[in-house]
């Protein structure tokens, strides 16, 4: 792990970094390498689940997507708990190595036997997952300085940059899984990975002090023992990740204990800080709260509609011929690959006029532009056939918008947890917000089964209207929730003080 230390990239300094000229410091674009090939392991594996379990496993619609939500839970959830530890004893550098051993490890084991070896594989990549993400989002952070306003922009070219990975290993592997070998498919995300923890160690010379182990534990007597604890400690909590993903009833109890416990930890932190930094942290809160309900309505993606398209679309998208998991799985990234940098670009404009919606106004914006494309899912019942296949244009038209509501949502949340939060809690607050993910996927896996048949020998045409049924609910959830959102703007804006 000293490997990860680098004495060297102390000749360059913090102040060195932040006062860049032009729009984006030479950093970003490292790190959005890196965090890309993270991205193809992440959605490789995101998009396989639900065909995979539903497939091979042999699962029902049903368990499959509590299954799907259980695992996704977990994957966000050790996020927070990756960047406590990043924040307290590893550093952003060390937990991103580690977190990269333990993926790598786990695709291996499922490229040997996907079958066989399904859910000890899991849990590596679950842990791995939870202590590699938080970390390259943080450090794109500290690029910059307090209340630059470029800030989003960055923001925006690194979730651009990192959805290439999406794109590619969204498409690929459930490409490669159906048509050629399920275990070629879960190695490949291993593969990109191991690219992205290389691209990381050549390039991580340039980040000065930014990631390095905090100070007090390297001063500490005691500080490698720390260390040593945490990769030990990650071993040996893996047989209960185990217990808890092979039985949902487990999953259940950990979302009910682990909210509620970190809301007490952050709680607590807050009393060393003043009034005007707690304020902005309550209304971080409101951020996160909200975000839950657009993760759980927006996570349908990897759940119900990737058996929607496995089952109910056609394969003809205009003059092209193409697997409908494939499109479900990499429209998206396609989406904001494409118009990312330039509602970016769009933000900075309107910065500059002044005329820029603050964060909250953002925020109900992602959740209108939600309502519209569930509801266009909703609308794909009308191009239905007797066969009970429907239109996949019309199905990639609704990812088209939701992208834009993600855009207005994403991004701008994760440079709002460093913008909100004091630099000592930013590895917190990032866990918080991926913790917040979890929430969504949980609730996401529990909406995905509640609109599945209880029959999965039903008829297409019985399973694509309920499909479509529980897609126009959260099309008039989404709204409500956009519109509350817009409503309460004032109150959050006076809560952030000077932050937009």
């Amino acid at each position: 792990m000293n490997s990860v230390q680098n004495n060297s990239s102390k000749e360059i300094t913090l102040d060195q970094i932040q006062s860049f000229e032009g729009t984006y410091p030479k950093q970003i674009w490292s790190l959005f390498f890196t965090e890309m090939w993270e991205r193809f392991c992440f959605y490789g594996n995101r998009g396989m689940l639900t065909v995979f379990m539903v497939d091979i496993l042999l699962m029902s619609s049903r368990e499959s997507n509590l299954k799907y939500g259980a695992i996704q839970a977990f994957v966000y959830a050790f996020t927070f708990i990756g960047g406590l530890f990043a924040d307290k004893i590893l550093g952003f550098r060390k937990s991103l190595f580690w977190g990269a051993l333990l993926m790598i490890s786990g695709s291996v084991i499922l490229g040997i036997s996907a079958k066989e070896f399904f859910y000890p594989g899991m849990c590596l990549i679950i842990v791995g997952t939870g202590f590699f993400k938080p970390n390259i989002s943080t450090m794109v952070g500290e690029l910059y300085k307090k209340g630059d306003t470029r800030r989003d922009t960055g923001f925006s070219l690194f979730y651009s940059g990192i959805n290439i990975g999406a794109l590619f290993g969204g498409a690929v592997c459930v490409y490669v899984g159906k048509s050629y070998s399920w275990n070629i498919a879960f190695l490949l995300s291993g593969i990109f990975i191991f690219i992205g923890l290389v691209t990381f160690l050549i390039t991580k010379k340039n980040l000065g002090p930014i990631g390095l182990q905090p100070a007090a534990i390297r001063a500490d007597k005691h500080g490698k023992k720390k260390e040593w604890a945490v990769y030990v400690g990650t071993i040996l909590v893996l047989p209960l990740i185990y217990v808890m993903i092979t039985n949902t009833k487990y999953t259940d109890l950990f979302m009910y204990i682990i909210g509620p416990l970190t809301l007490v930890y952050l709680f607590y932190e807050m009393r060393s800080f003043s009034l005007s930094e707690n304020k902005k942290l309550l209304a971080a809160l409101v951020f996160i709260f909200f975000s839950i309900v657009f993760w759980a309505f927006f996570e349908q993606s990897g759940g119900s509609l990737n058996l929607f398209a496995k089952d109910n679309l056609h394969t003809n998208l205009g003059f092209f011929h193409i697997d409908p998991n494939v499109v479900n799985n990499s429209a998206n990234s396609v989406f904001v690959v494409l118009f990312s940098p330039l509602l970016g670009l769009l933000w900075l404009k309107l910065a500059r006029k002044k005329i820029e919606p603050n964060a909250v106004i953002k925020f109900g914006i992602g959740f209108l532009f939600l309502a519209l494309a569930f509801y266009t899912l909703y609308y794909t019942r009308f191009f239905m056939d007797s066969t009970g296949k429907t239109s996949l244009a019309v199905f990639t038209l609704a990812y088209f918008i939701m992208t834009f509501g993600e855009l207005c949502l994403s991004p701008i949340g994760l440079s709002l947890m460093t913008k909100l939060s004091p630099q000592r809690l930013w590895g917190v607050m990032m866990g918080l917000w991926f913790l917040a993910s979890a929430y969504g996927q949980y609730f996401a896996g529990i909406l995905g089964a509640g609109m599945s048949t209880p029959n999965d020998k039903a008829p297409l045409t019985e399973k694509l209207m309920a499909y479509t049924t529980g897609y126009q609910q959260l099309a008039i959830y989404a709204l409500v929730a956009g519109v509350l959102l817009i409503i309460i703007s004032p109150l959050v804006k006076k809560l952030m003080q000077e932050v937009k």
